[in-house]
């Protein structure tokens, strides 16, 4: 079952969800809207290697906003804190923003239960496109869960900006067991 609007704001004011900071006019009939937040990293090799550790550059969008630029990856955020210990959130970009030529988190929308932070956003457009801090960039819903929780405590944990893949962690481990 997906969360109403109605029942996304109890679920904020219970306790059962958190987004920090909630907005009511950022709640939508099943969804609720993020917005951007301020900081954007890109990857600075050519080659990334799933390996190991890779380098990453921090921008700050300004005043007047940040183009994007196509064949370019970005790293963004979202400004709400967003998570819960009951539900499974699902985040997508917007429809609007979509149209734009803005693809947001198509490859891992599902977040897991347990998880509180701020979510990275995988940034991809597909012409020049100037984005700006606070604008509503993605929607996220959230299910009920069935059956007993094993809540999240990996890697990204709390999370605050954009995160860069920390895939190596899950290799070195393997390597561990492995040995």
């Amino acid at each position: 079952m997906i969360l109403t609007g109605p029942e996304i704001t109890a679920a904020t004011r219970d306790g059962r969800l958190r987004i920090t900071p909630f907005a009511p006019d950022q709640v939508n009939p099943n969804s609720y809207n993020v917005r951007l937040g301020p900081t954007l990293l890109t990857y600075t090799a050519d080659v990334l290697d799933a390996h190991q550790p890779n380098l990453t550059t921090e921008f700050t969008i300004g005043q007047d906003g940040y183009v994007l630029q196509p064949g370019e990856l970005y790293l963004g955020h979202t400004l709400e804190e967003v998570g819960s210990d009951t539900f499974v959130p699902l985040l997508f970009g917007r429809s609007s923003v979509g149209r734009l030529g803005l693809f947001v988190e198509i490859t891992a929308p599902i977040g897991d239960i347990g998880f509180h932070g701020q979510w990275t956003l995988m940034l991809t457009p597909i012409r020049p496109l100037r984005v700006y801090a606070g604008m509503k960039i993605g929607q996220i819903m959230f299910f009920a869960s069935v059956g007993p929780v094993s809540p999240y405590a990996g890697k990204y944990q709390a999370a605050t900006g954009p995160q860069p893949s920390r895939y190596w962690r899950d290799v070195t481990k393997l390597r561990a067991v492995a040995s």
